[in-house]
C-alpha cells in the first residue's frame, strides 16, 4: 500500500505543476500542442526514473559536500540519452522540443525530487516516485496541450476537428493562452483537492463537546 501511494501521490495530490509549481518553464512554452506536451512529459519522465534510480543507488557513495554537482551530472547524463534516442527516432518531435529537451537538466521537479526523495529512501520507492511524479507531469502537459490545441489551432493531435478549425481562438496558442490555460486547471485542482468534508453528527461533531466531557468528569450528567 506504501509503495502504491508513493506511485500516485505525483497525480494529483503532489503534482509537481498544478500543485507545488515546479517546471513552470517548459509547461508554458511547449504546450501549444497535445504531442509537444506528451513528448515532453514521457522525456521528463524517463530522466526522472533513471536519474531517481541511480542516485538511490548511490546516495550512500557520493559525498554531501559535492552532491548537488554530482546530482547534475547524473541527471544530464540521462538527458543527453533521451535527447539522442529523439534526434534519431523522432526527429520532427526533437525539432519541436528544442531548447526545452536540454534545459530538462536543471528542471526543478527531477533535482527537486533526487535532493528530496530518492537520496534519502531505497530503490524500488524512489523509482515509483520519479514514475508517479513523471506521469503527473505528463498529464499536467498533455492537458494543457489539449486545451490549448482545441482552442487556438482547431486541431487535436493534428486532426482538424469540424467548425472550431475555421474559426480559431488564436491567444490561446500565444503565451498569455498559456498562463490563462494554467491558472483555470490549477483552479480547479485546487476547488477538487479542498472540498469541505460532511459534518459529523454526534458528539464527535458537537462544538460542546468539550464543556460536556469536563462536566461528566465532575459527576454532571445530561438531563
Amino acid at each position: 500500500m506504501s509503495n502504491l501511494k508513493e506511485f500516485t501521490k505525483g497525480f494529483i495530490k503532489e503534482n509537481p505543476t498544478l500543485v507545488t509549481l515546479l517546471g513552470m518553464c517548459p509547461t508554458l512554452a511547449v504546450t501549444t500542442q497535445a504531442s509537444n506536451g506528451i513528448g515532453m512529459g514521457l522525456a521528463t519522465t524517463f530522466v526522472l526514473l533513471c536519474s531517481n534510480v541511480v542516485i538511490s543507488l548511490l546516495k550512500k557513495v557520493i559525498p554531501d559536500t559535492v552532491r548537488l554537482p554530482c546530482y547534475i551530472v547524473i541527471i544530464a547524463g540521462f538527458v543527453t540519452l533521451i535527447e539522442f534516442l529523439l534526434e534519431g527516432f523522432l526527429p520532427s518531435l526533437y525539432d519541436s522540443l528544442g531548447i526545452f529537451l536540454s534545459l530538462i537538466t536543471v528542471n526543478c521537479i527531477i533535482l527537486g525530487r533526487a535532493e528530496v526523495f530518492a537520496s534519502k529512501n531505497k530503490v524500488l520507492p524512489s523509482a515509483l516516485d520519479g514514475l508517479g511524479m513523471g506521469l503527473g507531469f505528463t498529464l499536467s502537459l498533455t492537458l494543457m496541450g489539449s486545451v490549448r490545441e482545441i482552442l487556438g489551432s482547431g486541431t487535436i493531435f493534428g486532426l482538424e476537428i469540424p467548425f472550431l478549425v475555421d474559426s480559431p481562438m488564436t491567444v490561446f496558442i500565444l503565451p498569455a493562452g498559456g498562463f490563462f490555460t494554467l491558472g483555470v486547471i490549477i483552479a480547479v485542482v485546487n476547488k477538487l483537492k479542498h472540498k469541505k468534508p460532511p459534518k459529523e453528527i454526534g458528539c464527535s461533531g458537537c462544538p460542546n463537546m468539550k464543556n460536556c466531557e469536563r462536566l461528566k468528569k465532575g459527576g454532571v450528567t445530561n438531563g
